[in-house]
């Protein structure tokens, strides 16, 4: 199996693709100014206790107030407390955590009404984030996620991920960990830490703790509250270090910035894997090249088509994501309905696997297979989704056929299900019904091409088009565009962009800025 990632770094967002045999099977995008994201560490106030929830609401900066509930300020809320003190009552000396004396544990039966008070500054941190009409959720259990390992301030302890199942190597490793590890400090092993030599191990637990220490000193230096002490990764980083395979064939990237941020990252955790990553600079979009956009407008929306003609109905609701499955037009064997029925449920549960890892989808989701009334038929389904399941990154639990032909899945959601809108407005009727003569469009674009020339002064850009209208463009060998090129300079460059729609244009110029020359009937 070859896994490419594909990174497609805008202005405004970034978006990454993860491919697997050329499939989209993962798709992640996100805003370059969003606010919040999971990880991330802030020192913040109490703002108002909701002792009927056991729970309060915290003040993180941000519009929408975040939930911390009494269960989520951990085992060794009360060290975290006295440390912070210790912290803020002596700016000039860093204290450390070493030092620390361990509290008594809290116990789980308490009351948030008993623990905290409004005003009181905690460390917190985002572990989902807002979802729907409910504001982030925190916790005050701190933890900071490397590749191989991950650091939890207050715990004296280590822990080794279950899926590595041999004894000698669950030894070695932790081992291995306690010997270097600090006082006062946890470790969790992560499953991709098997077989790795002490010191890559200790290389990276060395960076978890200076990011420790960056936050206390943060916390130390500032008195502005709240405070964004820690911020997580950025999202094509943190992406890899959750997904980075050493069987990775590519990562493509279409921003030098990123580009290197990504090298170096790779330097640190795979120095021999750094080769992989590609800076794109091809004048077609990234997402075009490897054949992303086009998967990203079959895989959304409400109808899914999968093979032979069958297909998927996804609706979200408030509590539930609902799928119906449905036969369509697949060629169906002749006198034999229950095979017909397997068959398209296999298919279903394949793309449906893929369907929850490219959404993101999280929470309660319920599927209406097609009825079987065959006992090993149901058993099949069901053991055939769990196997799909099984790449999935996300905890997740999958329940046998229900008599009523449903399956419930269960799946960790820490952010909002990803949604791309697939349907395309109208660009030139702009909900009116009429459109003028669609062979005027090119006079329209040469006007646009005249005034960006001679009235504004760009000379040099990149009109981004249809791919059907840039091949009538190109066409021939006195094509529109040699005459446009010969008339207001060698400067244009007419690129086939999938994403528009038709009779849908753009104009970026040299420095791949958007430039604006929609008239006001358009923008409405």
């Amino acid at each position: 199996m070859t896994s490419e990632v594909i990174i497609d770094v805008q202005p405004k967002d970034i978006s990454i693709a993860l491919l697997e045999d050329k499939q989209l099977v993962e798709y992640q995008q996100e805003q370059r100014t969003a606010s919040f994201s999971v990880g991330n560490i802030y020192v913040a106030k109490v703002k108002k206790l909701m002792p009927g929830l056991n729970a309060c609401f915290v003040d993180v900066g941000a519009e929408r107030v975040a939930f911390l509930h009494y269960l989520d300020l951990g085992t060794q809320f009360n060290s975290y407390e006295k440390y912070l003190k210790q912290v803020v009552s002596d700016r000039k000396k860093l204290y450390p955590i070493q030092k620390a004396n361990i509290q008594p544990e809290l116990k789980k039966d308490g009351s948030i009404a008993n623990t905290l008070k409004v005003g009181q500054e905690i460390l917190v941190q985002i572990v989902k984030e807002p979802i729907n009409t409910k504001g982030p959720r925190l916790t005050c259990e701190l933890s900071f996620a490397g590749r191989y390992l991950v650091l939890i301030p207050f715990e004296d302890s280590v822990s080794v991920s279950t899926k590595i199942k041999r004894g000698e190597e669950r030894s070695r490793l932790k081992q291995l960990i306690q010997s270097i590890k600090p006082k006062n400090f946890g470790v969790i092993v992560r499953t991709v830490a098997e077989g790795k030599r002490a010191a890559e191990l200790d290389a990276e637990l060395k960076i978890l703790l200076k990011r420790w220490e960056d936050v206390i000193s943060k916390v130390q230096k500032t008195t502005e509250r709240p405070q964004l002490c820690f911020e997580e990764e950025s999202r094509a980083v943190a992406l890899l270090r959750d997904l980075f395979n050493p069987t990775y064939d590519g990562i493509h990237v279409n921003d030098s910035g990123i580009y290197d941020e990504i090298k170096n990252y790779l330097g640190l955790i795979a120095p021999e894997k750094k080769d992989i990553v590609k800076l794109y600079n091809g004048t077609v979009p990234i997402f075009d090249n490897y054949d992303v956009t086009k998967q990203l407008k079959s895989g959304f929306g409400k109808t899914v088509n999968y093979k032979h003609g069958a297909y998927l109905i996804i609706e979200h609701t408030e509590a539930m994501h609902v799928v119906d499955v449905n036969s369509g037009t697949r060629i169906k064997k002749e006198n034999n309905q229950e095979a017909n029925a397997l068959e398209t449920n296999l298919g279903a549960a394949d793309e449906l696997a893929r369907q929850l890892r490219l959404r993101d989808m999280g929470g309660i989701i319920i599927v209406d297979f097609i009825d079987m009334k065959l006992p090993e038929d149901r058993q099949l389904l069901y053991e055939r989704m769990c196997k799909n399941m099984q790449k999935d990154r996300a905890k997740h639990n999958i329940l046998p056929l229900s008599k009523f032909g449903l399956m419930q899945i269960t799946r960790q959601r820490v952010r909002p299900a990803m949604s791309v809108n697939v349907e395309e407005t109208c660009p030139t009727c702009f909900g009116k019904g009429t459109i003028k003569s669609s062979i005027l469009f090119t006079d329209t674009l040469e006007s646009k091409i005249d005034t960006l020339v001679n009235k504004i002064g760009v000379h040099k850009f990149y009109l981004h088009v249809h791919p059907y209208v840039a091949a009538f463009i190109n066409k021939g060998l006195f094509s529109l565009k040699l005459k446009w090129k010969l008339k207001y300079g060698m400067g244009l460059r007419v690129i086939p962009s999938q994403k528009l729609a038709f009779l849908q244009y753009e104009f970026y110029d040299a420095q791949g800025q958007y430039v604006d020359m929609k008239e006001e009937i358009e923008t409405k």
